[in-house]
């Protein structure tokens, strides 16, 4: 079993910066693959980033490439999305997740924490 906890939400101008964090619990956390996902209101739930176990692989969505950067510090548990040029579509609950099969490019978490929200106003 694995917990997820975010954190580091907010509202921020556009232009502006912030930093989540999900925080695991479980001693197989380096083994999974980690990934961000958004769901905005009214709209589907939708890929961001992920990464893998070692943080060697990385992918991202084509909405956020080239201004998010996901991370990971398997000693600390926790997995960290640098969101950066925030744009007022942005705006979502963004939920990680943990694949215990390690998978990047097609992620289909086996766990999923609870969210949080940011806010990008214009």
């Amino acid at each position: 079993q694995v917990q997820l906890v975010e954190s580091g939400g907010g509202l921020v101008q556009a232009g502006g910066s912030l930093r989540l964090s999900c925080a695991a619990s479980g001693r197989t956390f380096n083994s999974y693959s980690m990934g961000w996902f958004r769901q905005a209101p009214g709209k589907e739930r939708e890929f961001v980033a992920a990464i893998s176990w070692s943080g060697g692989s990385t992918y991202y969505a084509d909405s956020v490439k080239d201004r998010f950067t996901i991370s990971r510090d398997n000693a600390k548990n926790t997995v960290y999305l640098q969101m950066n040029s925030l744009k007022p579509e942005d705006t979502a609950v963004y939920c990680c997740g943990a694949d215990r099969h390690n998978r990047v490019v097609f992620i289909i978490p086996d766990y999923w924490g609870q969210g949080t929200q940011v806010t990008v106003s214009s």
